[in-house]
């Protein structure tokens, strides 16, 4: 049976505590054990994660005296693990049943394989757990070479993986190490690429994974609430992927300036959304244009970019109304949005 360190991070999550963890203890058909590290909560997470550990072995707890952060918390987690295998789960975030099991067996079946991942269900505090989509009989998967891999995520220019539905082989994690203090929003997606030059990756189609919690009070909507700083730190994200392994990844500077021209064209939609969505603020808009040429010059020749021009000119009203008119004529009435989805699924 194979064994997973589970690291659960903490700031001030301690009432989500106790389902977080029991999402992971309650993971049948692998070994378990898991490290909840509170980082200064001043909510008595610590307390809250210390009663956890007195009722069950498998937890341990370490409280830091002063706040340390993310990124150093999760690399300290990152140095105990010693199991086969290793799970970064904020503690908002849970397991669906059966998401170490069915990673495990992908990983067990194929050693070229770094890390798996699969669909995470997300949802907010204020709606109920909404159900996981359940396997097929015989389960479905694919493998898929890391550096295609990679491509696609240069293509797409965003990362795709939320985090919580991440089983990272260990002794590869060990091999290229933690996280980088220099990424504080982008981490994740550079580490997968980074994991991704050195081996395959194990995505599962016919399940849900874990569940990602949306909350105002996370990092997304604090710290980088600024779509700007979001595709700066995308980029940041790339630049240090192929200044480290570029050397490892084949066509790197093809590769680099595909990520380039799709950051530009990302942050063009962001700024036509927004029109779109009568929600404009010029400054941003100006930053995202500036941030888009700087990244890819040539992005000036391209749809996205003339179509923002006739946004800008044409004003928000006007393209607000637009917008409703194409929906009603090509997709009927606008439908309210709904918070309990599948992440964007990528593979």
């Amino acid at each position: 049976m194979s064994s997973v360190s589970v690291i659960v991070p903490c700031y001030n999550y301690g009432h989500y505590l106790p389902g977080c963890v029991g999402s992971i203890l309650g993971q049948a058909g692998v070994e378990t054990r898991v490290l909840v590290i509170d980082d200064a909560s001043p909510d008595g997470s610590g307390l809250v994660a210390r009663e956890l550990a007195d009722r069950d072995p498998r937890v341990q707890v370490r409280v830091h005296p002063v706040n340390r952060g993310h990124i150093a918390t999760y690399n300290e987690g990152l140095e105990w693990a010693d199991g086969d295998y290793t799970v970064v789960l904020s503690a908002d975030d849970l397991l669906v049943a059966g998401a170490l099991e069915r990673a495990s067996r992908l990983l067990d079946g194929h050693p070229d394989v770094g890390f798996v991942y699969g669909r995470a269900v997300v949802f907010s505090s204020q709606e109920a757990l909404p159900p996981p989509r359940t396997p097929s009989a015989r389960g479905r998967w694919k493998v898929r070479p890391g550096r295609d891999w990679i491509e696609a995520r240069c293509r797409q220019a965003r990362n795709c993986v939320a985090s919580p539905e991440v089983v990272v082989r260990t002794s590869l994690q060990h091999e290229l190490g933690g996280y980088r203090p220099e990424l504080p929003h982008s981490g994740d997606l550079e580490m997968w690429m980074r994991l991704a030059t050195r081996a395959d990756v194990g995505i599962i189609q016919d399940a849900d994974q874990a569940y990602y919690r949306v909350s105002d009070l996370g990092m997304q909507r604090t710290m980088f609430d600024s779509p700007v700083e979001r595709q700066r730190q995308r980029r940041a994200a790339f630049e240090w992927l192929f200044q480290e392994y570029g050397d490892t990844i084949p066509d790197a500077a093809r590769l680099r300036r595909l990520a380039d021209n799709g950051l530009a064209r990302d942050a063009l939609r962001w700024a036509s959304t927004a029109f779109d969505r009568g929600r404009v603020d010029p400054e941003v808009v100006d930053e995202l244009v500036a941030f888009a040429r700087e990244a890819h010059p040539g992005v000036a020749s391209t749809r996205d970019y003339w179509g923002l021009r006739w946004r800008r000119r044409a004003g928000p009203d006007l393209c607000r109304s637009t917008r409703r008119i194409r929906a009603a004529l090509l997709l009927g009435p606008p439908r309210a949005w709904v918070r309990s989805h599948s992440w964007r699924y990528c593979e």
